[in-house]
């Protein structure tokens, strides 16, 4: 049995310690906003924040996690939106959606840590999440104008 708190919750989770992050989420508790891309942490669609830390959840086995796991549903409310949340809805960020939780995670984490990004910055911090559509300069004025939200905060 293995312990994990996700979104602020508690679950005892009685699977194989090899098992990826990702699959317990989707599998075991019906969490689906991580999505499979590629399996191999190269695409992004899986990103969730372990202890803050925009991670890859398709390459953690759940017997290593160590941390609070956030997902795209734990991230904001319907009444109260993340700041990158409410970027990615001013900017029409979103054209097919499949990477979009995955792009808001890894964009949330970076800011935590880079509050005033150059587009050097934020392109340096999103190239590991990838997509398809290539709405790309949508993605980083949405985050350029979510650091400027959170700099009020």
């Amino acid at each position: 049995m293995t312990k994990i708190t996700v979104n602020g919750t508690a679950y005892d989770i009685d699977v194989e310690p090899e098992m990826p992050l990702l699959w317990v989420l989707r599998d075991e508790l019906n969490i689906t906003g991580p999505k499979y891309g590629c399996g191999i942490a190269q695409c992004g669609a899986c990103t969730v924040h372990i202890d803050g830390i925009a991670t890859k959840s398709c390459q953690v086995p759940i017997g290593n996690l160590e941390g609070d796991v956030t997902t795209i549903e734990g991230l904001g409310t319907p009444e109260a939106l993340h700041a990158v949340q409410e970027a990615w809805v001013e900017h029409q960020v979103a054209q097919c959606g499949y990477c979009q939780s995955g792009q808001i995670m890894a964009a949330a984490s970076f800011l935590a840590e880079t509050p005033n990004p150059t587009d050097a910055d934020i392109d340096e911090a999103m190239s590991s999440n990838l997509c398809r559509c290539g709405t790309y300069p949508r993605i980083r004025a949405a985050v350029k104008a979510a650091a400027v939200k959170l700099e009020g905060v």
